[in-house]
């Protein structure tokens, strides 16, 4: 069985940053596309970046590039989300996903896997 545990969250001044991990098990995770979703207080989950399996190839939201940076690495089956720059609209909690499918993708649908999620408060 795969599992995704998500840690780094907390709060942070705005302007601040924070590093978020997420760890897989269960499965070779070199084999995954992961991606990061978050989800607002009453609102829909939205994604936020996606890194293919040897990290080269990436996607990002409109809200997280130039602010927002993912990385992996495959030896420690650990992805990572740079926030930098952090605003109060960045507040949410934030879901690690992996997908068995070929390629990065903003699409929810294609996540097979999910994690419990880290919350990330940012305050103004």
């Amino acid at each position: 069985q795969v599992q995704l545990v998500e840690s780094g969250g907390g709060l942070v001044q705005a302007g601040g940053s924070l590093r978020l991990s997420c760890v897989v098990s269960g499965r070779t995770f070199s084999n995954y596309v992961m991606g990061w979703f978050r989800q607002a207080s009453g609102k829909e989950r939205e994604f936020v970046g996606s890194i293919n399996w040897s990290g080269r190839v990436t996607k990002y939201a409109n809200s997280a590039k130039e602010r927002f940076a993912i990385s992996r690495g495959n030896d420690r089956n650990t992805v990572y989300l740079q926030m930098n720059s952090l605003k109060p609209e960045d507040t949410a909690v934030y879901y690690c996903a992996g997908r068995t499918g070929v390629g990065v993708t903003d699409q929810r649908r294609e996540y097979d896997y999910w994690g419990q999620g880290t919350q990330v408060t940012v305050s103004s």
